[in-house]
Parts: structure tokens; C-alpha cells; sequence
């Protein structure tokens, strides 16, 4: 038996080993070339509003096949040279095997944490970053507290202490990623100190309750079964995220919706420019992968952008209408 965050984590540290992912499951950089171009262009921004610091981090946490990065330092080299030039590029991986499927797209220095990473001015993307990150739950029964675990396949809900919770949610179950809180703690510590910006987009609906699900071969799975074969996620929790990060010392934009923060960015207008160039069938593609990345019957309200800042910046592009 084991407490369901070590099951998480040990679950997803196998499932990553030996797994692709995106047999799975879709994340936006795969999508639509343009989300990667858009968040290239972002950081541009942003290290001007920095002060053009050189040289400077870009850091992304969990790469994935290396394709965000790759889009957005296609659309710096074109558009920021000058930030193309300062950048050094760090990537938070620990998966052998998509640090392979990384270094044929990108050269970079990889890490195993975000506590790895050097010091310095620091721009970081994470991209369903939080999401993989274990988390413990908590249920709330009739006669006290109990913290679930994990047993040969099932779950087992065992007598604990009343966690530390300010409402009570109607279902009785409350969820505490405690490694996303360790990160927005040590990030929001960091650009208290030096000039930095940490850009997070995952998806978390408000309410909480219990939000942990699996997908394999496409589908949703049972969430407990056959440990390393399915990804396990979670919803992010941005109101813990940014209450940590504040209490380090850091001023916190947002969250956004993610079709708020995309449009604003200039995702419609960019996308119909690009499919003008292309055949109709590509054309169409192009068009509707933006509408999935946008509207919010899809990707555009689920998800939630986030960034963890020094103070005295000026407003981060995106989070203002």
C-alpha cells in the first residue's frame, strides 16, 4: 500500500520511460505551429520590458518532443534576433527518452529540476507542466478525515488528521499538489530576488473535488490500474499556485483563460496570415486548430495561464483586455 501521490509519481516516472505520450494524448504545441511562435514572441516582449538582459535563461519544464521550443525560437530568430543572440536554452527533463527526442530539435542543457537550473535573468514556459505532478487527496467522511492510498489497484481511504483546507467542497474531497507548491515557492523566491518571469498554461477548473483521471490509447482509463501504463493527471490548482508564489515574494498575473491570453496574443490574426499562404487543406487545419486552442467548448476556458513575476514589471502581454 502506498500513499496515492508516491503511486502518482511513481506511476508517471514509468509511464514516461517507456512510453510516447503523444500516442496518448495532444498538447497545444502539437496542435498548432502558432501557439509555439505566439510564446516565442511573448518571451521577446517580456525580455525587453526586463531590460534586454544578456545573457538570459529561457527555460522550459517538460518539453515533450521539443516542438513548443522549437516553434518559438523559429519566430525569435525572425522577429527578436537580438534576444535570440542573449538566450541560453535550459530545459527540465528528466525522461531519457524524450531528452532524446528533445536533442534532435534543439541544443540545449538539460536538468532534473527547476532547483537545477543556473541562476540568472530567467524566462521559463511550462506548457502542462503542473498537471503530471502527484498529488495527495484527502476525503472527507462522516466521522473525520481520511487520506486515500493506493492498494493493489484500488483505492483505500485511511484515518488521518483534518488537513489545512479554508472551504470544504461539496463532494467532501480535497486534492494538495504539494510539488507545484514547492515550485511556485522556489520560483517566486527567485524573481523576488533577480529579474525573471514563469510562464505556466495547464488546465484547472475551479471547484476542486476529485479531478485525478488517466488516458490511455486515447481514452480515459481507470486511474488506479495498471500502474505506468496510462498518464496520470490532475487539475492544477492556480489560486494555491499563486498564493505560494506570492508569499516567496513574487507579484503573480492572472490566471487567464488560456482563449483569452491566445487571442489577445494575436493567435486569430496570425493564424489567418499563415493559412493565406497555404493550401486549402492545410488552410482549414491551421483555422481550426486555433478555434481548438481558443474557444472555450475546447482548450480556450479549461485552460488557465498563469505567470509568476519580479515586481516592478510592466503589465505581462496577455493578461489584460
Amino acid at each position: 500500500m502506498e500513499r496515492l501521490d508516491h503511486f502518482m509519481a511513481r506511476a508517471n516516472a514509468a509511464y514516461y520511460a517507456a512510453h510516447d505520450p503523444y500516442a496518448d494524448f495532444t498538447t497545444a504545441p502539437e496542435i498548432s505551429q502558432v501557439f509555439g511562435e505566439l510564446l516565442g514572441l511573448w518571451a521577446a516582449t517580456v525580455w525587453e520590458s526586463m531590460g534586454r538582459p544578456d545573457p538570459v535563461i529561457l527555460a522550459e519544464l517538460g518539453p515533450g518532443r521539443g516542438t513548443l521550443m522549437h516553434d518559438a525560437l523559429r519566430a525569435i530568430r525572425a522577429a527578436a534576433p537580438a534576444f535570440a543572440a542573449a538566450l541560453r536554452l535550459h530545459l527540465v527533463e528528466t525522461s531519457p527518452r524524450l531528452r532524446a527526442l528533445q536533442a534532435e530539435r534543439l541544443r540545449a542543457t538539460w536538468h532534473d529540476s527547476v532547483a537545477a537550473l543556473p541562476s540568472g535573468p530567467l524566462l521559463l514556459l511550462a506548457n502542462e507542466f503542473l498537471d503530471a505532478l502527484p498529488i495527495r487527496q484527502f476525503v472527507h467522511r462522516p466521522d473525520g478525515w481520511a487520506e486515500r492510498h493506493v492498494d493493489a489497484g484500488a483505492p483505500v481511504d485511511l484515518t488521518c488528521p483534518a488537513p489545512a483546507v479554508p472551504v470544504l467542497p461539496d463532494d467532501g474531497i480535497v486534492e494538495l499538489c504539494e510539488p507545484a507548491l514547492d515550485i511556485a515557492r522556489l520560483l517566486g523566491s527567485r524573481v523576488a530576488d533577480s529579474p525573471g518571469v514563469a510562464l505556466f498554461l495547464d488546465y484547472g477548473a475551479a471547484g476542486g473535488g476529485d479531478t485525478l483521471q488517466a488516458i490511455r490509447d486515447g481514452r480515459f482509463a481507470d486511474p488506479f490500474a495498471d500502474a505506468g501504463e496510462a498518464d496520470l493527471t490532475a487539475h492544477v490548482d492556480f489560486d494555491a499556485v499563486a498564493t505560494a508564489a506570492r508569499e516567496a515574494g513574487a507579484a503573480v498575473a492572472g490566471p487567464v483563460s488560456q482563449g483569452a491570453f491566445l487571442v489577445r496574443l494575436g493567435l486569430l490574426h496570425r493564424t489567418e496570415r499563415l493559412a493565406r499562404t497555404q493550401p486549402p487543406e492545410r488552410a482549414a487545419a491551421l483555422l481550426g486548430a486555433a478555434r481548438r486552442l481558443s474557444e472555450p467548448a475546447w482548450m480556450g476556458r479549461l485552460f488557465q495561464v498563469l505567470a509568476i513575476h519580479s515586481r516592478g514589471l510592466p503589465d505581462l502581454p496577455g493578461f489584460a483586455a
